[in-house]
C-alpha cells in the first residue's frame, strides 16, 4: 500500500474535470437537435404542468436532455478518478473482464470492482446481470491465481445500510473511497479540486445555453405553434404518432 499524495489528486482532477466541462459545453453547442429531444422526452408531463410558452417548454425538454448527458459525463469522470487513485495506492489495473472496471490485490485478497457513480443505479435485471458478471469474473481469476477473490460494487456517492449482498459487497460513499485508498477523509477532500474553475466554466456554458434556448424556441415556434399558442396535438403526434411509413 502506497500513500496517496493530495498533489497528485489535484493534478488529476483539475485536468479531467476540465474535460468534463468541455464535453458538457460541446453538447450544448453542437449536439442539441430540437426534433431529437422532442422525441425522447415526455410531452404529457409538460402539458400536465400547464406549460404555456414555447420557451418554457423548450427549456424543460432541453434541461431534461442535458441532465442525462451530464450525469453520464460526470459518471465517466468520477469512475475514472476512482481507478486512478486505486492504482496509485494498490497498483490497480483496468479490468478486461466483462462487467468489471478494475482489479487489485489488498491483504492477499484479489478484488474485482464494478464502479457506479451513485448508490441507486440499477433495476432488478441490471442487478441480476451484475451478479452474473461477478460470478464469472471470480471464477476466472480464482482459476488463474488460486487466491481468494471478492467482488465489490463500488458507488462513488450515497449510502447503503447493508454491504453484504449475498455474492458481492456494495460499498458506497465514504466506505468506497476509503476501501480503494485507505483514506477515510478522501471523499471530502476531493470536493475542492472538483470545483476547479467551476464558476468560470459554468459562465461559459450558460452563455452558449442561452443562445441555444433562443434558437430552439424560434424553431419550435415555427414548427409546433399556431397563432402564438403551442399546438399540443401536433407535438404529441410528432412525439408518439404512427407515421405512414411505420404502418407499411
Amino acid at each position: 500500500m502506497k500513500k496517496l499524495g493530495l498533489q497528485k489528486i489535484y493534478e488529476y482532477v483539475e485536468k479531467h474535470i476540465s474535460i468534463f466541462h468541455q464535453r458538457r459545453l460541446e453538447y450544448v453547442q453542437n449536439k442539441v437537435d430540437l426534433l431529437k429531444i422532442l422525441r425522447q422526452k415526455n410531452p404529457y408531463l409538460f402539458k400536465a404542468k400547464n406549460v404555456l410558452t414555447a420557451q418554457d417548454l423548450v427549456k424543460g425538454f432541453l434541461d431534461a436532455f442535458l441532465q442525462s448527458q451530464e450525469e453520464t459525463l460526470f459518471g465517466d469522470f468520477i469512475e475514472g478518478f476512482a481507478i486512478f487513485v486505486c492504482d496509485k495506492v494498490y497498483g490497480a489495473k483496468k479490468s478486461k473482464l466483462t462487467g468489471v472496471d478494475l482489479e487489485f490485490e489488498k491483504d492477499n485478497v484479489l478484488y474485482v470492482v464494478e464502479i457506479k457513480a451513485g448508490w441507486n443505479w440499477g433495476n432488478s435485471s441490471q442487478i441480476r446481470q451484475l451478479r452474473i458478471n461477478f460470478a464469472n469474473a471470480t471464477k476466472i481469476i480464482h482459476a488463474k491465481t488460486h487466491k481468494k477473490v471478492i467482488a465489490i460494487n463500488g458507488c462513488c456517492f450515497g449510502k447503503d445500510k447493508k454491504s453484504d449482498k449475498n455474492g458481492y459487497f456494495k460499498l458506497c460513499g465514504q466506505k468506497f473511497w476509503e476501501f480503494i485508498t485507505g483514506d477515510p477523509n478522501l471523499y471530502i477532500e476531493i470536493i475542492e479540486p472538483i470545483g476547479y474553475k467551476a464558476k468560470q466554466k459554468n459562465e461559459e456554458f450558460l452563455e452558449s445555453y442561452a443562445r441555444i434556448i433562443n434558437q430552439l424556441t424560434l424553431e419550435f415556434s415555427q414548427k409546433f405553434c399556431d397563432d402564438g399558442k403551442i399546438d399540443w396535438a401536433k407535438l404529441i403526434e410528432y412525439n408518439s404518432g404512427i407515421k405512414m411509413e411505420d404502418k407499411q
